[in-house]
Parts: C-alpha cells; structure tokens; sequence
C-alpha cells in the first residue's frame, strides 16, 4: 500500500516524526508532499527553512520513501493518481478538509501529537530570543 502526506514540516520536530512514522506503518512506501516556498507565500505562511533544506531533513528519516514538492492545494487529487497512492494522511486539526478525496484513496486523519507543535516551538524560541 502507498500512503501520501503533505506538510509544510518548517521546525521539524517529535510529532512530525510520530506522525510520518504511524502514515508508514499503514503502508510500504510514503511518499511526503512540501509546501514550496512559492505555496508557503501563496498561504501567508514564511518557513524558517528553505524548500531544499526542509526537503533534506525528511530524506534523512528511513520512514520517508519520495518526497514531492507541492505547489497549490488542488495538487492533491493528481499526485494520488500519478503516485498510485491508496492512502491518504493528514494530521487531525485538517478532519473533514479532504474528505472529497475519498473517491480515489482511503482518506485518514491521524491524532496529533499532544503539547507539540510547530507553533508552539516558534513561541518558545521567540520568547528564549
């Protein structure tokens, strides 16, 4: 089974991890969407990181089979298709967005990892300052 996610994954941090690791675990080979800086800007949203260095991050985790770049939310629909994906994931705080995908893969919500988040770590790195 192949599993497609997307992320934007700027502070890579535990529950990233915890979460690549479980979308996985429901499969054989993940595939990870993200965000290109260009999406990033389109979305209001700056990483800290570039595209290129948020892209060598996840190759380094064994779980992280192919990562794609995604350029616009309709993306979506036309990696599951190319990529053959039979499962897509999300992280929990996305339930119901992508419920329309459920006629081309499995769709799957996954819980977040409690008290960890990349906001919370920018707040808590902007406050050590």
């Amino acid at each position: 089974m192949r599993v497609i996610t997307y992320g934007t994954f700027d502070t890579l941090h535990y529950g990233h991890i915890l979460l690549l690791e479980r979308a996985r675990a429901m499969g054989d080979y993940l595939i990870v969407g993200i965000s290109s800086d260009e999406f990033n800007e389109g979305k209001g949203k700056r990483a800290h990181f570039d595209y290129e260095t948020r892209k060598r991050l996840l190759q380094s985790l064994r779980c992280v089979d192919l990562i794609i770049p995604e350029h616009s939310w309709e993306q979506k629909r036309e990696d599951i298709v190319a990529h053959k994906a039979d499962i897509f994931i999300m992280g929990d705080d996305w339930k119901g967005k992508f419920d329309d995908l459920s006629d081309l893969c499995e769709v799957h919500y996954l819980p977040r990892t409690p008290n960890v988040s990349s906001t919370l770590m920018r707040q808590h790195l902007a406050a050590q300052g």
